[in-house]
């Protein structure tokens, strides 16, 4: 079992790390550890962006976004933002929207199980995975329209992609909690699970896709990403530049003559064993 365990620079020598990152088979696991509520801060960021510096170059070939605790995150750590000059600020959310935003760009699917409660930040990190397990007492909201602001790192619109504008705006406009089965039915959560099987099922899911076709995934995310900024015209016109390359790849290769053999033979096509490559 092949297990290597990342410890980021210290942000601090006096501050525990809010962030732990390990790749175990082929999955890396990310984890929120800011306790009691996993705020969102300069340090995190810090320890995500090297997290996914770290795993762009490992063996990775899936990954998990989780929190220890109760509550998946409260959101972003707002207590200075009074006293701070509009311009820091304004580095400081780009940082974090840079930061969230490569995490949501990796060449790699990512799993997130989400518990307890879910908002502002918390939300916005969480809705850059490919896929949302949440436990079935999860809540989720924008609590940003409470303190007369918006969804800073790009909630809203990520809502809307999934569940559709009107639902989008009712989340952001009213800041009020909604349920994981309610986010369900929206498109924004994959599936509602128990909350004491939440890290099993999303753990089993990660598992699955860390022994599929890994460049194949990443294509499919480079896909949907230029849907996202021009709709189906620019996914169509950016499909074979993604799609072809594929052809290239050892998995293709023998999926193909896998799928030749079988049909020539007459046989079902047997389950593979990728190597992501």
């Amino acid at each position: 079992m092949a297990s290597t365990a990342f410890a980021p620079p210290p942000f601090s020598e006096d501050v525990a790390s809010h962030l732990t990152f390990s790749v175990e088979d082929s999955i890396a696991t990310v984890v929120l550890q800011n306790p009691p509520q996993n705020r969102i801060d300069e340090q995190m960021a810090t320890e995500l962006a090297e997290a996914v510096k770290t795993m762009t170059r490992s063996d990775a070939r899936a990954v998990l976004l989780r929190a220890n605790g109760p509550d998946f995150s409260f959101g972003g750590a707002f207590v200075d933002w009074p006293d701070t000059d509009v311009h820091e600020l304004r580095a400081l959310f780009e940082r974090y929207m840079s930061v969230f935003n490569e995490f949501e760009r990796l060449p790699l699917p990512v799993v997130a199980a989400v518990q307890g409660l879910r908002f502002g930040g918390g939300f916005e990190l969480a809705l850059r995975a490919d896929v949302i397990f949440a436990g079935e007492s999860a809540h989720f909201g924008h609590p940003e329209q409470t303190l007369g602001l918006v969804t800073l790192l790009g909630g809203i619109h990520r809502v809307a992609e999934s569940a559709g504008r009107a639902r989008a705006a009712e989340c952001a406009l009213t800041s009020e909690r909604v349920s994981a089965s309610t986010m369900a039915a929206a498109g924004v959560v994959a599936r509602v699970v128990p909350d004491g099987v939440l890290l099993k099922e999303a753990t089993a899911f990660a598992q699955k896709l860390a022994q599929g076709p890994t460049r194949a995934h990443a294509a499919h995310k480079a896909l949907l990403r230029a849907w996202a900024v021009g709709g189906i015209a620019a996914a169509d016109e950016a499909m074979f530049d993604i799609a072809l390359p594929l052809f290239e790849t050892e998995d293709t290769r023998a999926g193909l003559a896998s799928a030749v053999k079988a049909f020539t033979a007459g046989e079902p096509r047997p389950t593979l064993d990728f190597r992501g490559r």
